[in-house]
């Protein structure tokens, strides 16, 4: 086929669906009409509305040859996501993040903001009861600010993780209310 009937042929084809489509659109405007397009969808026209399709979700599956099903659409539902922390699991007995885990159960929270607590001090100070921040002076675990204010929890402040642990979760309950609360405002700021 030479150049010139390629474009023939295309030019033809284009002019044919373009005038099949107006054609579609014009059949009938002001003729009130309903069809029915499956289960659960309709094309409607009137003389004030030129059309509308209304279509609830389905899914169309093939079922061989030329032939499909129609099922309505579920969605699958929304994962699960307790504390907005990866799940911390259970601690080494005697270590600090199991002290904390009595700590939390005992104030009424649950396993999630336990969650929250192991994320939030493994971000702050890698649950390192001598851990100090040389720029700010944030010391322990919970990086108080600065270190001596742990002294209304316990004089062994500076070297006991369990005092550090308790003026750290009353910290967080007197300004943020859970662990989670505290998590989410280091997520937003960088720090809490």
């Amino acid at each position: 086929m030479s150049r010139s009937h390629g474009r023939l042929a295309l030019q033809f084809f284009a002019f044919t669906v373009a005038a099949g489509v107006m054609l579609v659109s014009v059949v009938a405007p002001n003729a009130p009409q309903t069809a029915q397009a499956g289960a659960d969808a309709t094309v409607q026209a009137d003389a004030d509305v030129a059309q509308s399709l209304r279509v609830q979700a389905v899914a169309i599956e093939p079922l061989g040859r030329d032939t499909f099903a129609v099922k309505a659409y579920v969605p699958p539902p929304p994962p699960k996501v307790a504390s907005g922390a990866p799940a911390a699991g259970t601690p080494d007995p005697g270590s600090a993040k199991a002290i904390a885990f009595e700590m939390v159960a005992a104030r009424g929270w649950g396993t999630g903001e336990y969650d929250c607590l192991v994320a939030l001090w493994n971000k702050e100070s890698g649950w390192n009861t001598f851990a100090h921040n040389p720029s700010s002076g944030a010391y322990g675990i919970p990086q108080a600010l600065p270190g001596n204010k742990m002294a209304s929890a316990g004089a062994d402040w500076a070297t006991n993780p369990a005092t550090q642990i308790t003026w750290g979760l009353g910290y967080i309950q007197a300004r943020y209310q859970t662990p989670c609360g505290a998590w989410g405002a280091s997520q937003a700021k960088g720090w809490y």
